[in-house]
């Protein structure tokens, strides 16, 4: 056993020794190789480094070669521009000399001959600037690009068709809409494209006359859009403004195959108009139904009847020039974003200044024109139609918020136009409120109703203050822009500051009117009469008050004023019945009389001048008042109620007392009347016709 280990160590080693000595010949092999590979490396260094010193001097002369190359064909190049440049007068004088658009080239080859006139121009002003060429170059470049600016002009000159009346009014009715597709469209989109093109290149070029003749012929189509509109609303209009919205007039404003688009595109319009007429058929009505007079389409004296047909056209121009500043706002929307890609965003501004400034200015003086005339109503106490102005007024302002964002950013001048047209409007409607009160102070209508109804002044303040009502947040602004009323307003301490201020107006009025009419009525001589005046008058204006939003805004200036009237007639009531004051005197006596005795001669005279007296007292107050006049009916049944309470208990009495005497042959010649007969005398005072 331990020989066979012993033997089986002894092969191991055996095997070991033949792989050492394998490994050693194989290491002494690959040192061979080693050696071998060295040698070979060292061998291709020395020949790279000899190629090197060969190969460098060619590639050096090799790359010099190559920029000669170029620096040869950027020559040739050079020279082929130059070349060109000389040349480019020749290539392109036909094209300049037909020009573009129709008949002649098309847009984009003319603008690439421009841009090569344009190189060329340049090329000599900085290397041949005393060329011949430069003048010739220049020459067609100018002839050119004025024969482009002329063709900007003819493409807006083939498109500068106004907007109907029809569109435009269409378009109004959709005012609250945003959407600018909705517009109508001006110039078709290959146009605009042309002239996108045209204008890019003018700018770039510093050729901006194209600015101008953009804004001026715009500007036209803009004018003649709302001069054709204006002679629409005249023709439409037939001079009158109290045309009703289903009259065959309105009906026929436009041809019958519109007629399904029209409805809709008039129907904001129509309700403005309707409520203008309706403002003076409301102050009749009222006037009819308080004092039975009827007016008719008649117009108070106090307002100049003389110049009906002058303040139907006054009315009728305003509503006219409220349509056409609406009509210019819209214009000016449809203006901006037509020209929003023709022209560049800095140079809108002075563009759309151009567009509107003939407008703008034409609507500035059609304003103060309307102004003028309205002064001239004004001066004339026509304030009826003066009053046109307020509504106006107040949709202007309604507007002012829209037309600022349209022209934010635009034109400054614009704005101020605009803000001159409100502040002259509201100028002359504040002349018109305070000039109304001034009338009321140096009326100079001395004659007075005979039968003492109530003044045609009166119901003229009524109607007046009546149709304010419609416009009294308006009125409002305008009595705020006074000192006097601001003051005042301080001390009311009222929320509602319109309210209050038209509260303060309606008490100036009713304040002078008032004095007014107790200064008028000095001039009857008849007592009675005088008190039938000022109690007919102060019904009057008492009851128009409650009828009416008037005395809730009267009650804001003067808490008492219901109250003051009450008074007021209560105190004409008790002057008005010393009229009877001469009559009772005859009925009163205390003559101690006894039933049967004998009268003595001096008592029977007594008796007979008594109810002889009487009888002529009865017989002239019936004759006089039968023929004066208490409109109202609840008033006039009052006053002939307290007559009667006032006579005939007291007549009654008298009569029982001395109608049994025995002093006179002839009864039937001294009493002439029984108590109900005197009642039925009563009965029938303030009624001519009894």
């Amino acid at each position: 056993m331990g020989d066979e280990g012993g033997l089986e160590i002894l092969n191991k080693l055996e095997k070991e020794q033949t792989n050492l000595s394998l490994l050693q010949e194989r290491l002494a092999k690959s040192a061979q190789i080693t050696k071998g590979i060295g040698n070979i490396l060292n061998t291709f260094e020395q020949r790279l480094s000899r190629l090197e010193e060969t190969i460098l001097p060619v590639y050096n002369e090799t790359e010099s070669l190559q920029k000669a190359q170029y620096n040869i064909e950027c020559t040739m190049q050079l020279l082929d521009n130059v070349i060109g440049y000389y040349e480019v007068s020749g290539n392109v004088e036909h094209i300049i000399e037909k020009g573009p658009g129709e008949g002649g080239i098309e847009l984009d080859r003319y603008i690439d001959a421009l841009n090569r006139l344009y190189n060329a121009q340049k090329y000599f002003e900085k290397n041949i600037p005393q060329s011949v060429e430069l003048i010739n170059v220049s020459s067609f470049f100018h002839k050119g690009s004025d024969k482009l600016n002329a063709e900007f002009k003819t493409i807006l000159d083939k498109y500068n068709t106004p907007i109907l009346p029809i569109v435009l009014l269409d378009f109004i009715h959709f005012e609250e809409s945003r959407d600018m597709k909705a517009l109508p469209k001006q110039i078709p989109p290959e146009a605009k494209e042309q002239l996108i093109k045209i204008s890019s290149w003018l700018l770039s070029h510093n050729r901006d006359e194209f600015l101008t003749v953009y804004g001026k012929t715009r500007g036209s189509v803009l004018q003649r859009s709302l001069t054709m509109l204006r002679n629409h609303q005249k023709s439409v209009s037939g001079g009158s403004v109290h045309t009703s919205a289903n009259s065959p007039m309105l009906k026929s404003k436009f041809p019958s195959r519109h007629e399904a688009k029209r409805q809709h595109s008039t129907r904001r319009l129509q309700a403005f108009e309707r409520k203008a007429n309706r403002m003076f058929l409301r102050a009749s009505q009222t006037l009819e139904h308080s004092t039975g007079f009827t007016l008719g389409s008649k117009r108070s004296s106090h307002l100049d009847t003389s110049y009906s047909g002058e303040e139907v056209d006054n009315e009728q121009e305003m509503y006219n020039y409220l349509i056409c500043i609406i009509a210019l706002h819209k214009l000016m929307q449809i203006e901006q974003y037509l020209m929003k890609e023709i022209i560049t965003p800095n140079h809108r501004p002075q563009v759309f200044e151009l567009i509107v400034r003939e407008a703008m200015d034409t609507l500035v003086q059609d304003g103060e024109n309307i102004a003028t005339r309205a002064k001239k109503c004004i001066q004339r106490h026509d304030f009826g139609t003066v009053l046109v102005i307020f509504p106006i007024f107040k949709q202007l302002r309604a507007l002012k918020p829209d037309f600022e964002r349209t022209i934010e950013q635009w034109d400054l001048n614009v704005k101020q136009k605009f803000e001159s047209i409100l502040q002259m409007l509201q100028t002359t409607g504040a002349k018109a409120l305070d000039d109304f009160i001034e009338s009321l102070r140096s009326d100079s209508v001395t004659q007075l109703p005979p039968d003492g109804t109530v003044h045609e002044l009166t119901s003229n303040v009524i109607m007046f203050l009546e149709q304010l009502l419609d416009y009294s947040d308006t009125i409002g602004i305008v009595l705020g822009q006074d000192p006097i009323y601001a003051k005042q307003l301080e001390k009311l301490k009222f929320a509602d500051q319109n309210k209050a201020f038209i509260g303060l107006y309606i008490g100036k009025v009713l304040a002078q009117l008032n004095h007014t009419l107790i200064s008028k009525s000095e001039q009857y001589s008849d007592v009675a009469l005088k008190a039938l005046f000022r109690l007919n008058n102060n019904n009057y204006v008492l009851k128009s008050l409650q009828r009416t939003n008037l005395l809730e805004l009267y009650l804001i200036s003067e808490p008492k004023c219901e109250e003051y009237y009450h008074t007021s007639i209560q105190d004409h009531k008790k002057a008005y019945s010393q009229c009877w004051n001469k009559l009772l005197n005859y009925i009163e006596s205390d003559d101690p009389f006894v039933h049967g005795e004998k009268l003595k001669d001096k008592e029977r005279a007594a008796v007979k001048e008594k109810f002889a007296g009487f009888n002529k007292e009865i017989e002239d107050i019936s004759k006089v008042q039968r023929g004066y006049s208490i409109p109202d009916i609840e008033l006039r049944e009052s006053i002939k109620r307290d007559n009667k309470e006032l006579v005939i208990p007291k007549y009654n009495a008298f009569f029982n007392r001395y109608g049994v005497l025995n002093f006179t042959k002839n009864p039937e010649k001294y009493i002439k009347h029984k108590p109900d007969e005197v009642s039925a005398i009563i009965d029938r005072f303030f009624d001519v016709a009894a």
